[in-house]
């Protein structure tokens, strides 16, 4: 199903059996740190503080409105939807 047709790769022009395309980072090897191009930290108590836990986030507000389950705006969208289906049907009895 390839409408391609076959091509024949030429062969190496280096004439060379073995494998020898070879990555530079196999070719040259990378230094190593030794423990002593390190320096040391000059603080030895804990210093890196999370800003989360330096400053606070501030408490909610009110504690009335956690006691009080009950919100009378949560009631608009089904009296909306109520005072919509009430004009259709008086549309639909008057045409």
């Amino acid at each position: 199903m390839n409408d391609r047709p076959d091509t024949q790769l030429p062969e190496d022009p280096t004439g060379i059996e073995e494998p020898h395309d070879v990555l530079a980072a196999e070719e040259f090897a990378m230094p190593t740190r030794s423990a002593g191009d390190i320096p040391a930290d000059p603080i030895q108590e804990p210093h890196d503080i999370l800003a989360a836990e330096e400053f606070a986030m501030p408490a909610g507000g009110d504690t009335q409105a956690e006691s009080d389950p009950f919100d009378p705006r949560s009631l608009l969208p089904g009296l909306a939807l109520a005072v919509v289906v009430a004009l259709l049907v008086r549309r639909a009895r008057r045409g």
